[in-house]
């Protein structure tokens, strides 16, 4: 069932696409051995992909959706081989547990498009700004899309987790968002490769931010403000997203934050940490030091999960 699945999904079927990506959503142990065999069968196939995966985030309110649906649209029609895709974390409910998957009404696709595809995932209440299988799920578009776009839920101390997932940050600001020291208080001006100030056909109020910004940067960054971008653009009247488009597609590859080896290192470690806790943690340090390692002798990230989770249920 899961080489026809495979099999339309690299046509660009949007339902087998879907059913893949629930698979990669599922957190029992059984799953890994499933997912082992659909990577297997992508990395053979000539139709794969090698997706670049652009981080999008920022603060509530400035626009990220809405110019998300734009820049996707903009990729595909300027190149008519190129596949976009998103995945959208929406934040869950403290209360019911459950999320509202809001982006999706801001990002606007033609349903009959194949070459776009929109993925939301609620948030799970974990902290990072990302889903718990935020992660896996790339591990299946990155053999599907061209480019996979990963809006976080929000930005601030605890909404960092991006920067282990893309290989290039974006952070949207938005016109007299807050007093900019706000920003280099939370930690986050680090983060950001590159900053999109939306909203910018405000006249006045779009220009004292972008002074402000540029201030703000050499306090934060200095030496770096004036070879870090900032784009400003207009999701409503489409000004500045053709510049932000190049920048994204000539981002090149040896430039980018982590290769998908040191990807699935970290997020290893940190399956182990959420699943098994310290002892997991020094368990696996027991076994073989570092993530890295006993990823390289279980010969894949599935194969891992299954080894580990087989051997840590037989110690004694």
């Amino acid at each position: 069932m899961h080489v026809q699945l495979t099999e339309r999904a690299l046509a660009g079927d949007k339902w087998s696409i879907a059913r893949l990506i629930s698979l990669f959503e599922d957190p029992r142990p059984s799953a890994a051995e499933q997912r082992a065999l659909v990577l297997a069968s992508l990395r053979q196939d000539d139709r794969s992909r090698r997706a670049v995966f652009p981080g999008i985030t920022g603060t509530p309110g400035s626009g990220k959706s809405t110019l998300l649906g734009r820049l996707a649209l903009l990729l595909i029609q300027q190149d008519p081989e190129v596949r976009v895709a998103v995945v959208a974390i929406d934040p869950s409910s403290h209360v019911s547990g459950g999320s509202i998957l809001g982006d999706r009404t801001r990002v606007q696709f033609p349903l009959d498009e194949l070459r776009l595809f929109f993925r939301s995932q609620a948030s799970d209440l974990e902290l990072g700004g990302v889903s718990r299988t935020t992660f896996q799920v790339c591990r299946l578009l990155y053999f599907l899309f061209d480019f996979v776009f990963i809006e976080t839920v929000g930005i601030g101390q605890n909404e960092i987790e991006i920067q282990h997932v893309a290989d290039r940050i974006y952070l949207v600001l938005q016109p007299l968002g807050g007093d900019q020291v706000q920003f280099m208080k939370a930690g986050i001006m680090e983060i950001p490769d590159a900053f999109v100030l939306n909203k910018s056909d405000t006249g006045l109020a779009a220009d004292q931010s972008f002074h402000a910004l540029k201030a703000s940067l050499s306090f934060s960054r200095p030496g770096e403000e004036d070879r870090i971008p900032i784009f400003r653009t207009s999701a409503t009247t489409g000004s500045g997203v053709q510049e932000l488009s190049a920048d994204i597609v000539a981002a090149d590859r040896k430039d980018f934050r982590r290769t998908m080896n040191e990807k699935e290192a970290y997020f290893f470690e940190k399956w182990v940490r959420d699943e098994y806790g310290r002892t997991g943690l020094r368990f696996l340090n027991q076994m073989r030091p570092g993530a890295s390692a006993y990823l390289k002798k279980a010969g894949s990230f599935d194969e891992a999960q299954m080894q580990f989770h087989g051997e840590y249920r037989g110690q004694p």
